[in-house]
């Protein structure tokens, strides 16, 4: 151990830590869920703290020698370097004030060590009046929030649900010959194509990676500048304008300075705009799972129009058993991630007055559901989607077993009738076309006409239909 001192007094810190005291009391006070910040918010802090310096560098406020020692080490935290020296909990203090004080120090103690002094002798950058400067944790950790957030919205989940995409839109091209009975209220339907079904899939990915597009935009404004409660007490006037235009060209995100600085401290309605649209993302993803499971269930007892990639072994006692494990696993994502982004709007509605005091949840909850959501797609693309095969028997023969052909009689017999027919089919076991044939309400030759599946899969202008589900 080593004896430091901060504004409390003295503290012992570990002699290997490159913290100081400050944080030691917080990793002393917050013994909860042994999980810390996410390694990508981190990054983006140093990120945050690179910029700072910059901008203060060429305002004026900064010695280029001070502005050179921040920026090189700062490089190397947001590339991924002492990460381990952040080891403050998740349940801090609402503001994230111990990991900005982490960094700060942390930042502080490399630059000391590269200039041969020793770590705390804040020599020759100080953790708050070099590293801070022109700062406060109540505009920093918002600001490394936002870009954090839309970084691994960017590289990470967009890039995931493009691919899913594409493989289902794949799927819809190879599955579009191929008739299966649809269905509503789990019940038969009238047919339609299995490319159908997938084309629907595709297009509702496709919407998601409009949403999360748009979760980006949403968190293009920044709140660097309004240091302590908006009003920018202490800063440079060009500061928050330098910092977020070095943001821009450094990571590729197209972000500036927030109109109001009172709301973009005050309240923290863009992250839960960002979860709304994770929240809507995860349940598209919930449908796909669950409706591709049940199309392969059986494989004798249930629908089985799928035949699903066999990943694993599904049963210590049934041998030979194989369960849909790829959609299951994304079905608990999906729940998982619904329920981190539930507490993120709770988080959204908890920022009294000038400043939201849940911002280390908010932070965790939204990158566990990035991290979580982008890993599960990618895995249920490759290991299920590209490898799903239709069951051509299984299709066909519900196809010709389903009842619901014969809504295409509605415009030659009326809906009273057409449904007579349906129920004495379903009633005696026999077919549609031998009830009717049998009661002589159409002749063969029509009958065979309307009745034909393939004719039932898009609109015909000259058919007046009959509206229901």
């Amino acid at each position: 151990m080593r004896n430091e001192r901060d504004s409390m007094g003295e503290m012992s810190v570990p002699a290997d830590a490159l913290y100081g005291a400050s944080t030691q009391r917080a990793v002393l006070n917050f013994p909860i869920s042994g999980r810390t910040l996410p390694e990508s918010f981190l990054r983006a802090l140093a990120w945050v703290k690179v910029a700072a310096a910059r901008a203060n560098r060429d305002l004026g406020l900064l010695s280029a020698e001070k502005a050179a020692a921040i920026e090189a080490v700062a490089r190397e935290v947001a590339a991924g370097k002492w990460l381990d020296h952040f080891p403050v909990d998740v349940f801090q203090t609402g503001s994230a004030t111990s990991t900005h004080t982490n960094m700060n120090e942390v930042l502080a103690n490399l630059a000391s060590l590269r200039a041969g002094e020793p770590i705390g002798s804040k020599r020759p950058v100080h953790p708050n009046d070099d590293v801070n400067l022109g700062q406060s944790s109540n505009d920093v950790i918002p600001t490394a929030l936002h870009l954090s957030v839309a970084l691994e919205l960017k590289h990470r989940l967009l890039p995931a649900l493009e691919e899913l995409e594409r493989a289902l839109g794949d799927k819809a091209g190879a599955f579009q010959p191929i008739l299966k009975v649809g269905r509503t209220h789990l019940m038969d339907a009238t047919p339609m194509t299995m490319g159908q079904a997938f084309s629907g899939y595709a297009r509702q990915i496709g919407k998601a990676v409009i949403r999360i597009r748009q979760a980006v935009a949403a968190l293009s404004e920044l709140a660097i500048g309004g240091t302590a409660v908006g009003t920018g007490l202490n800063r440079h006037p060009d500061f928050p304008a330098r910092v977020c235009r070095f943001l821009s060209d450094e990571t590729g995100l197209a972000v500036r300075e927030a109109e109001n600085h009172f709301e973009a401290q005050g309240a923290r309605d863009d992250v839960v705009e960002v979860a709304g649209h994770l929240a809507t993302v995860a349940a598209s993803l919930n449908k796909l799972a669950n409706d591709v499971r049940w199309m392969g269930s059986g494989p004798r007892a249930g629908l089985g129009e799928l035949q699903l990639p066999a990943t694993q072994p599904g049963s210590s006692i049934m041998p030979g058993k194989v369960n849909p494990v790829m959609c299951e696993m994304l079905v608990q994502v999906s729940l998982y991630t619904q329920g981190l982004t539930h507490t993120v709007v709770l988080c959204g509605r908890d920022g009294q007055f000038e400043l939201n005091v849940t911002l280390p949840l908010i932070s965790y909850a939204l990158h566990e559901s990035i991290h979580c959501l982008a890993q599960g797609v990618t895995v249920f693309s490759r290991r299920c989607i590209e490898g799903l095969e239709v069951n051509l028997g299984r299709c066909e023969e519900n196809v010709k077993r389903s009842l619901m052909a014969v809504t295409a009689l509605n415009p030659h017999l009326g809906y009273d009738t057409a449904a007579s027919v349906a129920k004495e089919a379903h009633a005696t076991g026999r077919t549609l076309r031998d009830v009717v044939l049998e009661r002589g309400l159409l002749d063969a030759a029509t009958l065979d006409r309307v009745l034909d599946p393939a004719t039932m899969i898009a609109p015909h202008p000259d058919a007046v239909t009959s509206g229901g589900g």
